[in-house]
């Protein structure tokens, strides 16, 4: 008898959903988590929207803020590791969606998925760039800061393409990275930087461009706190490349926002309270007129210039990073979706390189969509806003379809499950996305929700033009 964490084991258990296995199995459970953990990357949500959320709701908003969306996302993310370990595979809520929903379901949550994850890899890779073109000594001209982009995304898409050993061994450096990098510098503001007292935690202080009642004005702030949790998803998308994919996969998704939601809510608290004055943070600006991060301000200030260029340089680190993985998981939705003829010209998007084991044309593909969906958003928010509609629509589609269809799957579930607290934690799940989804297109980001109404309104011209799906619900083995 084989072993049940073992490659051969994990291969016939996949064969069972009607695939055969084509990927190498090179990630492990840390490997896994760290895929996922990466592409939260509490430094690059911490970082680059820090300044919207004080801006929106003052201090009080990231004392409250982030503990909040980290409750409404863990329970979004437990309801979907325990479909993960019923159903892993590559496409997670693909798959998930095709088993509890059908075609129709798994189609839209797919296509979903994807526009969620390609605004992601836009917003990090060129958040990544205009913190990486004064860097390099050059002006932050739209051009340079496009050009660098394209770079980034090349460089990105080149290493998904050529080894997937190298994309478990670099997701695991990430992990290194982000968690040293955030302990010295909280360890350095508490430390060595001035502090405010404690009651400066709860001041309603703001400089927010919409004039609102201060609830409403906390409540857009939330995106600062939900764009981070975004990507988690990656740890089921890499099931079919894992190790015991039913145990690991699940474990994966749900440790990196746990983790992620201690070290960045340590790392929130820190900046906020080695403030020294509220205005300065969020007005000052570089020698060209444009605005100075908040973050790099605050170092600045408190530390002086080297730290600030360390945190800088540890950012774009973690960006790149961020979009590295970022790339690995869309391109493994475009496969799982292709492999099911579920998409135009699937047979070359399913294609897996028989040599690499990696899907060289989806992952292509990630990088051109990605440059491509950047050119249209124009706003940091906006883009960031499609982002977790898109995700976070794909999160709970399958959860919904499990919880109203629970008595249908349940034998089916793995040995990571919820027992008795899945319902709850499913109405919770799914009251937390209808909650969020509305926030994140109210203005000043009115255009996200024209966005996303645009591509759903697209998604569903081309459901009615294609007619009858060629896509179906896994049934058996490809030869």
């Amino acid at each position: 008898m084989s072993n049940p964490s073992s490659p051969l084991a994990d291969a016939q258990d996949l064969q069972r959903f009607g695939y055969a296995q084509q990927f190498l199995r090179g990630f492990g459970g840390f490997s896994n988590f760290a895929v996922s953990f990466s592409i939260i990357s509490i430094l690059t949500g911490a970082v680059t929207l820090f300044d919207y959320g004080l801006s929106m709701g003052g201090p009080r908003e990231m004392l409250l803020g982030w503990p909040l969306v980290t409750f409404g996302t863990l329970m979004v993310t437990l309801s979907m590791a325990e479909l993960c370990s019923a159903f892993p595979t590559s496409g997670g809520m693909y798959h998930w969606s095709a088993e509890l929903g059908g075609p129709t379901w798994a189609w839209f949550t797919a296509w979903l998925n994807i526009v969620g994850l390609i605004t992601a890899i836009a917003a990090i890779d060129y958040g990544c760039a205009e913190f990486l073109v004064p860097m390099l000594g050059f002006q932050s001209t739209a051009h340079s800061i496009l050009v660098v982009y394209a770079l980034l995304l090349l460089s990105q898409a080149v290493i998904n393409h050529y080894s997937t050993v190298l994309i478990a061994w670099l997701s695991d450096v990430s992990v290194v990275v982000h968690i040293v990098g955030v302990v010295v510098l909280i360890g350095s503001l508490l430390i060595y930087a001035p502090r405010q007292h404690l009651a400066f935690l709860w001041s309603t202080r703001n400089f927010s461009p919409v004039h609102a009642p201060y609830a409403w004005l906390f409540m857009l702030g939330l995106l600062q706190a939900q764009w981070t949790y975004t990507g988690f998803d990656a740890s089921a998308h890499m099931a079919e490349e894992t190790v015991d994919p039913r145990r690991r996969a699940p474990w994966g998704m749900v440790m990196s926002v746990v983790v992620s939601g201690i070290f960045g809510y340590l790392l929130i608290l820190s900046l906020v309270l080695a403030i020294p004055d509220l205005a300065q943070v969020l007005q000052t600006t570089d020698a060209s007129g444009n605005p100075l991060p908040a973050v790099l301000t605050i170092v600045r200030l408190t530390l002086g210039v080297r730290a600030a260029t360390a945190v800088l340089a540890l950012t774009v680190l973690a960006m790149w990073f961020c979009g590295l993985a970022a790339i690995t998981s869309v391109s493994r939705s475009f496969f799982a979706l292709a492999r099911d003829n579920g998409m135009p010209l699937a047979s070359i998007w399913s294609r897996v390189n028989s040599r690499l084991k990696t899907p060289v044309n989806a992952i292509w593909l990630s990088a051109a969509l990605a440059f491509a969906a950047m050119l249209y958003s124009g706003a940091y928010s906006v883009v960031t806003s499609i982002s977790v509609i898109g995700f976070y629509l794909a999160y709970i589609a399958p959860v919904y379809l499990g919880w109203r269809r629970k008595n249908t799957w349940i034998a089916k579930r793995g040995p990571w499950n919820l027992g008795r607290a899945g319902t709850t934690v499913n109405i919770l799940a799914v009251l937390w996305t209808v909650f969020i989804c509305t926030i994140m297109v109210m203005p000043p980001n009115a255009r996200a929700g024209w966005g996303i109404v645009s591509i759903l309104a697209v998604l569903f011209l081309l459901h009615v033009a294609s007619g009858k799906h060629r896509m179906y619900k896994p049934n058996r083995a490809q030869p």
